[in-house]
This record gives structure tokens, C-alpha cells and sequence, in this order.
């Protein structure tokens, strides 16, 4: 199905699926490796939307993306079953709740005491996300490792994320050359050859294109000081960021830190007017957003809203309406124009045989990402709350591996033991 020949009747048959989007925008928990594990439960488990492999195929290939990748996962989810109109709308429901809770926040931040927010509501949903990964890992373990060589890639990826997890480049890296290990051997697979399918060049045009004019209006107003120079600068900044950012949330958070709360006030900027953001109210969105259902990088909504709230509330408005279009719309071009380019070279034998490697690099890095999740919960101290953590994960893993009970009840169910204990 593609864009020009959707019917808004078919819609319907797909409301099951936008319900599930919906549910699972508002419990996801735990930034992009639970979302992940989530995902294999909403998406797979309960659902078949898709399948195993293509979930772990979908999660290796948007790892080799900038950008969102969570975000990118559910809208090739979307894609796969209703063309480009249903991911567009898959990508719209899973953003808004988030996005619209982090804009929002921009106007109420100063209505907040900063200590009640030091809430323990939240304290049990890191064990949770750690019992969300285990599980994912050990369903993805089934599907990749099948040989000598995968059970290697497997264990040197898990070693090398967990050493390397804040290095975003570490992802891409592994996921490349599991795929060049395997791909050494000609034997089992001859390549055949295949005339390419035609590529639709349209959304890569049109990244390339904001990306360019958006610098160039941005360079533009900043020379020549345009009175509303705030919002193309604010849209230039954060779509720059949105293209070309590895490695998720953790590293976008600590840019856009740097970009409009550091850089602002060197010496060297003194004396012009730049978007600029309380280095406190910036610690107060990196730390709400953590705690919040939905993709991390809904910062941008925040970020956005905190950047022109000087401006009136209209603008302050427009700051957040900027903050979340600039950040996923990259995203979103960049995925929908790469996976059917993606889809063509898998054909090939040696692109096919790169398979293997890449969905055991991905395990590895998916049982790195539970143990490095682990690390920073109370498992081992002989208090009350390590043995409850202990009791969280396995029951997680449990819950997912043996009955059909849906990821929002267990998120809900973990919240409401965090506000009792």
C-alpha cells in the first residue's frame, strides 16, 4: 500500500493495532532497549503484528540510522502493515502523549516544587525494564543463535556494549562488522543476481532539503539579526540534531545541554541575543523525561517550549510545536526512504548472509543493555528494596515468558508498588 492509493476506510481495519500504539505510548517506560522488550511483547506476543525476526531485523537496521530508533522501529511496524499513511499515524500516536507532557511542562515548570518531583513512584520501573530486556533477550536469543560463529558474536558484542554502552558509536560498529563476520564464508549462500528495484527518491530530497535550508535561513537571520530570528534558529539546532545523532536519547540530552545552556553564555558569545536555557531548568527536563512513558527524545517539546518562553506564550507554544517536528521528522525520512533500499539489497547473498551476524550482534548488545540496567539497581545490599528488586525482575520476566497479561498492567502494577513501598 502506498501513500497515493490509501482509502481512510481501510483505516478501520487497522484500529486493533493504533489502540495497541496508543497503550503502549503510555506505558512505555525505561528508554529504548525496554521499549524494545515492550515491543516484543505488545507487538509480537499478544499480537502478531510482525514477527520475531522481523522485530529484531527492524531494531538492527534503525541501530544504523540517526535518530530515534524506538520511534523508527514502530513506524516500520506501521509501515509493514499499512504503507506510508499508517506509519505516519503509528509515528503520531506514539509521539504526541510524551511530546505534548513535555511541552506542557515547559509552561509549568515554575508552578513545581523541584523536591516534590524527587518522587519514588517511579523507583521499581528500572528493575521492570530490566525484567522487559531479559525477556526480549532470551526471545531474541532463540531466533539468532544457532552456530559457533553467532555464539561468538554474541558474547563479544555483549562484552564490548557493556564496556563501551555511553560510546554511541559502539552500537553501529558491532552491528557492521556481525554482519562482516559472516559474511566471510561464500559457501552457503551463491549470490544470484537481481535486477534493483526502482527507489523512490522523494523523502530523502526532502531531508536533504530542510536540512540545507534550514541552515542557510539560520545562518541568515543570525547575521543579518532578524527580529524573529528565535524560531528558525531553534528549528535549524534541533533538526541538525535530530539527523545526525547516534545513540538515542542519552546522547541527544547532553547536546542540546551543551547547545542552548553552555554555549550561550561563553565569552565569546557575549553581547548577542541567543536562544539560551536555564542550565537548572535544563537538569529538571533531562530528569522528568526519564520518568516519563514514551520516546526520550521528546526533550525536544521541552527544550523547544524553554527556548522562546520569553517570547509570550503563543511563541512559547510554537517553541514546542517546533521542538517536536524538528526532532522526529528526520527520523521519520530517513527510515521510510532506507528500509525499502534495506529490503532490496537483503536479496543479495551477501547482504543476506550478513543477516546472521547482525541479529547476534544485536542480541549482545540487548543482554548488555540488561546487565548495564542492572548495574545501577540495589540487587546485592541485604535491604528490603534489593530483595524487591530481585522479586520485580523475575516476576517481569515471568509474567511476559508465561502468561499472556498485557505491558501495561505489569507498568502499572510496578508504579503502584512503587507509591505503596
Amino acid at each position: 500500500m502506498n501513500f497515493y492509493n490509501f482509502n481512510p476506510i481501510m483505516l478501520l481495519r487497522h484500529v486493533p493495532f493504533l489502540k495497541d500504539v496508543f497503550y503502549h505510548s503510555i506505558t512505555a517506560f525505561g528508554g529504548p532497549q525496554a521499549h524494545l522488550a515492550m515491543m516484543m511483547k505488545t507487538f509480537v506476543t499478544k499480537r502478531p503484528y510482525v514477527s520475531k525476526e522481523e522485530l529484531i531485523d527492524y531494531n538492527a537496521f534503525c541501530h544504523l540510522l540517526p535518530g530515534a530508533s524506538s520511534t523508527q522501529i514502530l513506524t516500520l511496524i506501521g509501515y509493514k502493515r499499512g504503507g506510508i499513511p499508517l506509519a505516519i499515524i503509528t509515528l503520531l500516536i506514539w509521539i504526541l502523549p510524551a511530546c505534548v507532557f513535555m511541552g506542557a511542562f515547559s509552561f509549568l515548570l515554575h508552578y513545581f516544587d523541584r523536591k516534590a518531583m524527587d518522587t519514588d513512584i517511579f523507583k521499581f520501573i528500572p528493575p521492570m525494564a530490566a525484567g522487559f530486556l531479559a525477556y526480549a533477550s532470551v526471545l531474541a536469543f532463540q531466533v539468532s543463535i544457532r552456530n559457533t560463529i553467532t555464539w561468538i558474536i554474541m558474547i563479544v558484542g555483549a562484552i564490548a556494549t557493556y564496556l563501551l554502552f555511553k560510546q554511541p558509536w559502539i552500537f553501529p560498529l558491532l552491528i557492521v562488522l556481525g554482519g562482516v563476520a559472516t559474511n566471510i564464508s561464500h559457501k552457503r549462500i551463491p549470490q544470484i543476481h537481481q535486477k534493483p528495484k526502482p527507489i523512490k527518491w522523494w523523502n530523502i530530497w526532502l531531508f536533504a532539503f530542510i536540512f540545507l535550508l534550514a541552515g542557510i535561513f539560520s545562518e541568515t537571520a543570525r547575521k543579518n539579526e532578524w527580529e524573529s530570528r528565535k524560531p528558525v534558529n531553534l528549528f535549524e539546532n534541533i533538526y541538525r540534531m535530530g539527523s545526525l545523532v547516534f545513540g538515542g536519547g542519552q546522547v541527544l540530552m547532553p547536546l542540546m545541554y551543551e547547545q542552548f545552556s553552555i554555549r550561550p553564555i561563553a565569552p565569546k558569545n557575549q553581547g548577542k541575543e541567543m536562544i539560551r536555557i536555564n542550565k537548572e531548568e535544563m537538569y529538571t527536563g533531562m530528569g522528568i523525561v526519564r520518568a516519563v512513558p514514551g520516546p526520550v527524545f521528546a526533550i525536544a517539546s521541552f527544550t523547544g517550549g524553554l527556548a522562546l518562553k520569553n517570547e509570550g506564550p503563543y511563541m512559547q507554544l510554537l517553541g514546542c510545536l517546533i521542538g517536536t517536528i524538528a526532532i522526529f521528522l528526520p527520523s521519520a525520512l530517513l527510515v521510510l526512504f532506507f528500509f525499502p533500499i534495506w529490503n532490496n539489497l537483503k536479496k543479495y547473498a551477501a547482504v543476506y548472509r550478513s543477516q546472521e551476524g547482525i541479529q547476534a550482534s544485536v542480541v549482545g548488545i540487548m543482554i548488555a543493555s540488561t546487565l548495564f540496567i542492572m548495574h545501577d539497581i540495589s540487587l546485592l545490599e541485604g535491604r528490603t528494596i534489593s530483595m524487591v528488586n530481585i522479586v520485580v525482575i523475575f516476576s517481569t520476566y515471568l509474567l511476559l515468558h508465561y502468561t499472556r497479561i498485557a505491558s501495561p498492567v505489569i507498568v502499572l502494577a510496578c508504579l503502584l508498588l512503587g507509591y505503596f513501598l
